[in-house]
């Protein structure tokens, strides 16, 4: 039986339920009326998926920016981490210099806007760095297998340097913000436990190892997860620079066909699905890891 208490809430829930329905309901209400919007949902589908006489239905537009994002996300994050940590360890250290290397790294990363971040780091990394790796006439020149593979799992050989550029730029700033994460892990962990560790006869790179990291990751998974949202969000970012991810198609979209609503309320629902999906994981990792340290 349910108490009074949990009664009364779950009026509230439903009062605000039937609020926020309100609320979209004149919001579409308005824009129907109030801008004489013509709806045109039928047009969406196609841009979606489309069919092709050779292959059959295949990913159109808005789909292959979704997958884009995905993959610049994905490389982001997996280049991301191990900065993130290596900035957080070096944070944590007891040697000044490598507490001063740290804190300079994080504090001009985190402070500084995100878009002027993109076109510092993505026309010196496109102009100074990758014209020296030559990946244009190396793309040219790799075997049939490599260059669909390298589509598949990163971009199309014409774009290959914009998104290698991309995903150096979000890592190095998506970095700054997850050795915080990490700094802030390890001095979460009982002073207790570091002397414990320390009278067994641990050096501090076992103790971190052993004992300090494996707690301290438990407690980083939900910021950790919150991270990567900010990194799938964040990777809008690079649609400045003609990255085709999600945000860019939809631009591009808007501007061919004049379907302003229908076409941002699709993105945003292909954005929340994405970010929902690795909030949800990320509470079953959570729960896993609460299972086998309890």
């Amino acid at each position: 039986m349910l108490s009074q208490r949990q009664f009364r809430w779950g009026q509230v829930d439903t009062a605000l339920l039937l609020l926020l329905f309100s609320a979209v309901a004149y919001l579409g209400y308005r824009i129907n009326i109030g801008l004489e919007y013509q709806w045109n949902w039928q047009l969406i589908p196609q841009y979606l998926l489309r069919h092709d006489p050779v292959d059959g239905w295949v990913p159109n537009l808005l789909l292959l920016g979704l997958l884009t994002t995905i993959r610049l996300s994905f490389w982001s994050l997996l280049l991301a981490i191990p900065l993130g940590l290596i900035a957080g360890l070096l944070r944590a250290s007891l040697h000044l210099f490598n507490r001063l290397v740290g804190s300079t790294y994080v504090t001009l990363l985190r402070n500084l806007p995100p878009l002027v971040l993109v076109f510092i780091f993505y026309f010196f990394i496109s102009d100074q760095i990758l014209p020296c790796l030559n990946i244009a006439e190396r793309m040219a020149t790799a075997p049939e297998w490599l260059q669909r593979m390298l589509q598949l799992l990163v971009a199309p050989p014409d774009q290959l340097e914009a998104f290698i550029a991309a995903v150096i730029t979000l890592a190095l700033f998506e970095g700054a913000y997850i050795g915080e994460i990490v700094r802030a892990g390890i001095n979460s962990i009982e002073t207790g436990q570091w002397q414990a560790a320390r009278a067994l006869g641990m050096r501090r790179w076992q103790i971190l190892q052993q004992v300090v990291l494996p707690q301290a990751f438990q407690r980083m998974i939900p910021p950790l997860a919150g991270q990567a949202i900010s990194t799938i969000k964040d990777s809008a970012i690079v649609s400045v620079i003609s990255i085709q991810e999600l945000t860019f198609q939809g631009m591009e979209l808007m501007a061919a066909t004049y379907l302003t609503f229908e076409v941002w309320i699709s993105i945003t629902v292909l954005y929340f699905l994405l970010t929902y999906s690795c909030s949800w994981l990320a509470g079953r990792l959570e729960l896993r890891f609460r299972r086998a340290y309890n």
